[in-house]
């Protein structure tokens, strides 16, 4: 289990096998959920164990567990995965448990990724989408330093589209 980052508060590190229902739990909850594709719960539980492939392969980009410092508590998930067709975009994503909303976590998290991604990749461009209505991570997005830009359209959903360029780090 490779560890990604570390701050005082929390770390971020790769799943294990054993993480599967504390990662599943995460999506009962449905405010937690609220601004998240529509996933089932076997669709939750495959791409938890796609994960793995990622490790196994030693990939730079995946998606990583987050947890408190003290006492290993599960905060949630963070990733960076390929965006789309792109080579040049990496997207940003996040899924936080309600307790933890409102403590500066996802906002250090994303400053971590940024910082990650920039540092471990020839990737120029980390990108990241939300709802309209998720002004919560939109600020978060904004404070790791990515800027908003004109909205797009996935799935038939109107988003909010943020860019961080290298170059305007």
């Amino acid at each position: 289990m490779r560890i990604i980052a570390q701050t005082p508060r929390f770390f971020i590190r790769e799943f294990v096998p054993a993480d599967e229902q504390t990662y599943l739990s995460l999506f009962d909850d449905k405010e937690v959920t609220l601004h998240l594709p529509k996933r089932t719960r076997h669709e939750n539980l495959q791409l938890f164990r796609e994960t793995f492939k990622d490790y196994v392969e030693k990939r730079v980009l995946g998606r990583w567990g987050m947890f408190n410092n003290g006492n290993e508590e599960f905060i949630g998930i963070c990733l960076l995965r390929p965006y789309g067709n792109n080579p040049d975009q990496v997207e940003l994503g996040y899924v936080l448990s309600r307790k933890f909303w409102g403590k500066g976590i996802a906002g250090e998290m994303a400053q971590i990724l940024v910082a990650y991604t920039f540092t471990h990749t020839n990737i120029p461009e980390i990108v990241a989408v939300t709802t309209l209505q998720n002004i919560g991570s939109q600020k978060v997005l904004m404070k790791a330093g990515l800027e908003r830009m004109s909205d797009i359209f996935r799935d038939g959903e109107e988003l909010a589209f943020f860019s961080l360029k290298k170059n305007r780090q």
